[in-house]
C-alpha cells in the first residue's frame, strides 16, 4: 500500500501550526506545476514577504470567522489560531 503523501500526515505538519519543510516538499512535489510552497514569514524582511504575510492573515482570519466553529475559534490548539500565530496575525 502506497504512503500517503507527508503533507497530509502528522510528520509534515509543523506543531506549531502549518507545514513543516518536509511537508512543503511533499507538496510542491505532489504539484510541480504550481509555485512552490514558502515558509511563514512572520518577520517579513522585504516589500513582497510583508504583502505576503499581510494576504495570508487576512485570508485566514476571514475563513476562521466563517468557516470555523465558535469551539474551534477560541480553540488555542486548533490548526487556524496555531498557523495564525506562526504568522504573528
Amino acid at each position: 500500500m502506497a504512503k500517503s503523501p507527508a503533507w497530509t500526515r502528522k510528520e509534515g505538519k509543523d506543531p506549531k501550526g502549518g507545514l513543516n519543510a518536509k511537508g512543503r516538499a511533499a507538496y510542491n512535489k505532489a504539484n510541480p506545476g504550481k509555485p512552490g510552497l514558502k515558509p511563514p514569514a512572520p518577520n517579513p524582511k522585504n516589500k513582497k514577504d510583508a504583502g505576503r504575510r499581510k494576504s495570508f492573515c487576512a485570508r485566514m482570519k476571514g475563513m476562521k470567522k466563517k468557516l470555523t466553529s465558535s469551539k474551534t475559534a477560541n480553540d488555542p490548539d486548533s490548526r487556524i489560531n496555531k498557523s495564525l500565530r506562526a504568522w504573528n496575525c
